[in-house]
């Protein structure tokens, strides 16, 4: 390039410029006030003084698909693969509180996860599972106290305490109405759920994370990384406000609150993502809300892979994408981590896929080095300077949904929605005009690519269910169900905690569809804003 030569401007989807080159005066930062120590505030390093030095991250793969026996299948091989955490896929009516025989649900019964009616399902899919050494995830929002309670429910049956059940429940309704829609109830009875869940759990599943706080399906929907990180991080201060409103100390809660992040494409914006994310929840929960414990500062996060960079077209390339997402997402300090496989954009993975994603976080952990220090990539100058500038930006937007009256506010002007729908509408006209490549979409297409061999859910899966779940009716008592779900609208209609109502409801064999249609009588049904 001739001296005179201008290069090409270059910013990210928020707008920052980057720089052709990076000097320390493009990115100073007061080393003690900002980046310190991994395990000391503001945690810019890691929230553990030793991270993958000391153990590295739980390896988790989404699962779940058909009925419960297909799906423990899948555990099992995934646990004897080497997998260490669980992480709980359930299908669309499961996730809606629909029974399996309802008409709305029958379409869509173990298409995208397992299908869970009652007690009866959920102690299928777990035979077998040691959980009181395992730690599962279950990606479930508006039904999450009613899949909690059945989890609970099998772990006595297997003469496992609550107390040392060791897991999450997404059960991050905020982002529902945001970004993915599969809520039932309005915000308030919704947040009343969720503050029901954090006290019970603070009472009798101390290990147990009440809430990941989710920035995956907000970005999945189209927004830029610091919409991820200011919006995820403003619905964990409206769900901590909640609880303290309740009468629960910010002390007692926010330790067992976690995140999900989503890890995308570009390798260095997501890691600075990470660090600024860590360091903005540190700086808010100590400031804002006073806590004194430094648990209660640290910010632990999930990551998956980003499931809208994966391409049906070429789909092998999506094996080198998932490995930048998940070294990302390593070198970002995550303490879980989901990769996805190579055909998810065409269905749910096969077992051979499967075990390639699991395989890909081995070799990152066992071959690249990447785990040897921690926080490798603290000092560049690039990376300081994005993750100060993420920080700057997503602080500012934290104080215009603040100023908007907050995030319940914000959604009902759509405020929110609308932000991430213009940024997903300028990324597909990035990618549409090429000014953004996507290998195999908009460049270096291929014409004889080969198609991968994908699973298929069987027809049978709905006719399967459907007998397991009149069984589990015709089995139960019937009156003790009838009683069960009494009480459990009586409460709703006060301000007892719902948990102990809901988990005897599950006991009773009761079915997701009757206690939701129990909650529905009592809350009513969410009707969204309309976004224009």
């Amino acid at each position: 390039m001739d001296a005179d030569e201008k290069a090409p401007k270059v910013e990210t989807p928020d707008g920052v410029e980057i720089r052709q080159v990076y000097m320390p005066a493009d990115g100073p930062v007061d080393y003690l006030r900002d980046v310190g120590l991994p395990g000391d505030f503001p945690f810019t390093r890691g929230i553990y003084p030793t991270m993958y030095r000391g153990r590295l991250w739980t390896m988790r793969q989404y699962a779940g698909f058909g009925t419960a026996e297909e799906s423990n299948r899948r555990f099992r091989y995934l646990l004897g693969q080497g997998q260490t955490g669980l992480s709980i896929a359930f299908d669309l009516p499961t996730q809606m509180g629909y029974d399996s025989d309802h008409p709305m649900a029958e379409p869509e019964v173990g298409r995208v996860g397992v299908a869970i009616d009652s007690l009866l399902d959920m102690e299928v899919l777990l035979d077998g599972i040691p959980l009181d050494r395992v730690t599962t995830s279950m990606t479930i929002n508006a039904t999450a106290a009613i899949l909690l309670a059945m989890y609970i429910a099998v772990a006595e049956r297997q003469g496992v305490p609550a107390a040392v059940l060791d897991g999450t429940t997404q059960n991050d309704i905020l982002k529902e109405y945001v970004a993915r829609g599969t809520y039932i109830f309005p915000p308030q009875p919704s947040l009343r759920l969720i503050t029901d869940m954090f006290a019970y759990c603070a009472d009798h599943l101390p290990k147990w994370n009440p809430i990941s706080v989710s920035g995956y399906h907000i970005r999945e929907a189209g927004a830029t990384a610091v919409q991820e990180v200011a919006f995820t991080l403003a619905d964990g201060i409206t769900y901590l406000r909640s609880a303290v409103a309740t009468g629960l100390s910010v002390d007692r809660i926010a330790p067992r609150m976690s995140f999900f992040f989503a890890a995308q494409m570009n390798l260095l914006e997501e890691v600075a993502k990470f660090r600024a994310a860590r360091r903005l929840w540190a700086r808010i929960v100590r400031e804002r809300f006073g806590a004194a414990d430094p648990r209660s500062w640290m910010l632990r996060f999930h990551t998956q892979t980003a499931g809208a960079a994966l391409t049906a077209q070429q789909p092998v390339n999506n094996v080198v994408r998932v490995t930048l997402q998940a070294l990302a997402a390593i070198l970002g300090g995550t303490q879980s981590l989901h990769t996805n496989a190579k055909d998810e954009a065409l269905a749910l993975p096969t077992d051979e896929s499967a075990l390639l994603a699991l395989r890909t976080q081995q070799i990152i952990a066992s071959e690249s080095g990447a785990v040897d220090t921690i926080d490798p990539l603290a000092g560049a100058y690039y990376v300081e300077a994005l993750t100060t500038e993420i920080e700057r930006r997503a602080e500012m937007l934290i104080r215009q949904i603040e100023d908007a009256g907050g995030v319940l506010r914000a959604l009902e002007s759509g405020l929110i929605q609308r932000q991430i729908a213009e940024s997903a509408y300028r990324e597909a006209k990035r990618v549409e005009t090429g000014e953004q490549v996507v290998v195999g979409v908009n460049r270096f297409q291929s014409e004889d690519a080969a198609r991968p061999s994908i699973l298929r859910v069987s027809p049978e899966v709905l006719a399967r269910q459907k007998a397991r779940l009149a069984r589990a009716r015709r089995e139960r008592n019937h009156d003790e169900v009838q009683r069960a779900l009494v009480r459990l609208r009586r409460a709703a209609g006060g301000t007892e905690n719902l948990m102990p109502h809901i988990l005897a409801a599950v006991h009773a064999y009761a079915t997701i569809g009757e206690v939701c249609d129990t909650l529905r009588d009592v809350f009513g049904v969410h009707k969204p804003t309309a976004v224009i």
